[in-house]
């Protein structure tokens, strides 16, 4: 089985697409699959034409330039011209049995387009919608033009794709809801590399105190800071926070779009002792700073993109065992059984953020039943042994039917 992965960007580039990408690929390639892998031009400007990251090669996209790449609608239109041209040299190159299209559905329609020029089919992967994320970035606004003719676009390539593959059940019900054949849907749910997420260590004394964090209870957050995660409303708990417990400290690990408008909230509201930025961390050095931190936050805002797309962050916070309160958005009600693997609490409200860290501070007494049942969870549902297992099924009724098996 020769698959040809078209993404939207991959490491040496840090994010959860890139992470997931990752653990999918070395899964396939254990199931014995030959896997090729192109990214976009959103990877950005890179030196060779075939780079090789890790045990990974990808072949790259040019970047799109001239007067129209930044624009709206013609850039994506450019971006995608650019990437048709590149995927063909491509697929006709490695000559895949499936080409493996990953949202956003700028890389769907090239995929469709090559795929029926050289008689290959073609999945097509989901993991949020592109107009749902435009809409968080701020470039559009739900029911606006744009926004409209993205989901139409988005329905087609769901329609013409020869299989449509999701990360979870909101996103499921969602493409049901646009009359497509429950069987043509396939849900790959996130998961984490049990192998490579182990308990959290004692912390790094020297780490610690270089960040001043000592004798401090530690709140914290690893990731990219966009708005749907809701950091702004976990630092406006954090008063009500102190007044119980003065020893808390906030601590935020990464970096992002949201990261001014953060410093400014804290600089407001008199907390620049209480809140700690380390900024952006190497990948392999992420895990010394988990374990610092006593108790994680993900306090995503309830919109259409966190009620329907599944996260990786809570299932790598089982996997290390590590207490977490999270918002009882969709996509955490999934993964999160309440009071058993974390703790849920309303979205949006920040009374309810406030007294569910400070209830499960309070309690230590529950705390290893929690960290045990999530382990449990990973290792017996959650890893990505289970999760590419779904894709064998459908890889080799296409390519059957397609007569390239």
């Amino acid at each position: 089985m020769r698959i040809l992965h078209v993404l939207d960007h991959s490491i040496p580039l840090h994010s959860g697409y890139t992470f997931r990408t990752a653990a999918l690929l070395r899964e396939q390639r254990a199931l014995g699959w030959q896997t090729f892998h192109l990214t976009s031009p959103k990877q950005g400007q890179t030196d060779e034409a075939l780079q090789t990251v890790d045990d990974l090669s990808f072949y790259r996209t040019p970047v799109a330039n001239g007067a129209t790449s930044g624009l709206p609608l013609l850039g994506q239109w450019q971006l995608m011209g650019q990437l048709t041209r590149r995927l063909r040299e491509v697929a006709q190159e490695v000559r895949p049995n499936i080409i493996h299209a990953h949202s956003p559905v700028l890389n769907a329609v090239p995929a469709i387009r090559v795929g029926r020029e050289l008689g290959i089919p073609v999945v097509y992967e989901i993991r949020a919608f592109w107009e749902d994320a435009a809409v968080d970035h701020g470039t559009t606004h739900e029911g606006s033009a744009r926004y409209r003719l993205t989901r139409a676009l988005e329905s087609w390539a769901i329609r013409k794709a020869d299989h449509v593959f999701t990360i979870c059940e909101g996103l499921r019900s969602d493409i049901a809801g646009r009359g497509i054949d429950a069987a043509k849907v396939t849900v790959i749910p996130n998961a984490v590399d049990i192998d490579a997420f182990q308990a959290s260590q004692t912390p790094d004394p020297a780490l610690k105190r270089s960040l001043t964090l000592d004798g401090k209870v530690v709140l914290g957050f690893v990731g990219s800071f966009y708005a749907y995660e809701g950091l702004d409303l976990l630092i406006e708990s954090l008063p009500a926070i102190l007044q119980t417990n003065p020893a808390v400290a906030l601590l935020l690990v990464g970096g992002g779009p949201e990261e001014g408008r953060l410093r400014a909230q804290v600089a407001r509201l008199g907390l620049d002792s209480h809140v700690v930025f380390s900024g952006r961390v190497p990948h392999k050095e992420v895990s010394r700073y988990y374990d610092l931190i006593d108790v994680l936050a993900y306090p995503r805002h309830s919109m259409r993109l966190t009620e329907l797309v599944t996260p990786l962050k809570p299932l790598e916070a089982m996997a290390q065992q590590k207490l977490f309160v999270a918002s009882d958005v969709g996509g955490h009600r999934e993964l999160v059984e309440h009071m058993k693997t974390g703790v849920l609490f309303k979205a949006d409200d920040q009374s309810a953020l406030t007294q569910a860290v400070l209830d499960l501070l309070a309690r230590p007494q529950i705390w290893p039943q929690l960290k045990a049942n999530g382990r449990a969870f990973v290792e017996s549902v959650r890893n990505w042994r289970n999760s590419v297992a779904n894709y064998k099924p459908v890889y080799e009724r296409i390519t059957r039917s397609e007569g390239r098996a």
